[in-house]
């Protein structure tokens, strides 16, 4: 077992990686059976460690007043401690591993829909061509989530299509995206290929959920027109891009959606893009991670993976 110590007026503190391993899952996760579960230990093991890492520390981390697992102040300074002191650990694991040849683990991703879909694919079968021991847990949360999880601690990293302003954070661009306004391409509205801006609240629209990147985009783009969703028609709010598009194709309404999403079913003229004079909605994606929070080396390594991606592909001959 490593022990850290630390000698002030002859009392010693000590804690051990399990201790902490213990807490901050307990935090990310916000629950004793799931980090019990997550570490595979017991739950009465979970308690233990939590209530020996107090004891030696003499405060409460973790609020028990209620079902909800929240930090007290001291629990709040400890987790981001917690969260270097155990990268770094990975850190020199890893590099020992990598001096040795070997990179494995497995590497956790939150990411939003659309690069969750049409980047990340392409990407992991690159990236596990070179590192074929590591395996992959993929999320998927809207922009707003992966945003709120970074900062709460509960993941290293995401892959976003907007930015949420915040000092705490860093943002890489990975990728751009174009926005279009698309339709089902037979009917009544298959004869339409442009409109107006003061046009569009004519049309039955379908919106991505609020949080998401999509509406984000398109919501900024109208508000520099003194416009908003509320000036819409919106019969629909649908979290699943693929539901979406069927019900596009079905003839549902019309939507704002990733060029990269609609790409096969313009081709097979099954949807149909129609401008919006004076509108557009252009926008990049981010590998978006926390300023002052060490990432784990596995995750290091894959944000350098995916510059170098970023560049060849700017660079095919590279």
């Amino acid at each position: 077992m490593v022990i850290l110590s630390y000698h002030y007026n002859t009392e010693v503190l000590v804690m051990d990686f399990k201790q902490l391993e213990t807490f901050v899952a307990v935090v990310k996760l916000k629950s004793f059976s799931k980090a019990a579960e997550n570490l595979f230990i017991t739950q009465p093991t979970v308690s233990n460690h939590i209530l020996n890492l107090e004891k030696e520390l003499n405060t409460i981390l973790i609020n028990r007043t209620n079902k909800n697992i929240t930090l007290t102040t001291a629990g709040t300074l400890l987790y981001k401690y917690a969260i270097d002191i155990l990268n770094k650990r990975d850190n020199a694991v890893f590099s020992l591993n990598q001096f040795k040849g070997k990179i494995e683990g497995i590497l956790e991703i939150s990411s939003s829909t659309i690069p969750e879909q049409y980047y990340l694919p392409l990407l992991l079968k690159k990236f596990s061509a070179l590192y074929p021991d590591v395996k992959y847990d993929l999320k998927k949360y809207d922009t707003s989530q992966v945003i709120d999880k970074i900062l709460s601690g509960e993941i290293d990293f995401g892959i976003v299509g907007a930015k949420k302003d915040c000092c705490q954070l860093v943002y890489i661009e990975i990728m751009n995206d174009n926005i279009i306004f698309v339709s089902q391409n037979k009917g009544k509205f298959s004869n339409i290929d442009s409109i107006t801006i003061n046009e569009l609240s004519k049309f039955p629209i379908i919106m991505r959920e609020k949080g998401s990147g999509t509406r984000n985009v398109v919501e900024n783009s109208l508000k520099k027109h003194n416009l908003s969703t509320d000036d819409l028609n919106v019969i629909a709010t649908i979290e699943n891009t693929e539901t979406i598009k069927e019900c596009v194709k079905q003839g549902l309404g019309f939507t704002f959606i990733s060029d990269k999403a609609i790409t096969y079913d313009i081709e097979n003229k099954f949807i149909k893009n129609i401008n919006i004079d004076g509108l557009e909605f252009k926008r990049k994606f981010y590998f978006v991670y926390h300023k002052s929070r060490a990432l784990s080396p596995l995750a290091e390594t894959f944000k350098k993976f995916v510059l170098k991606f970023k560049k060849n592909q700017a660079n095919p001959t590279i």
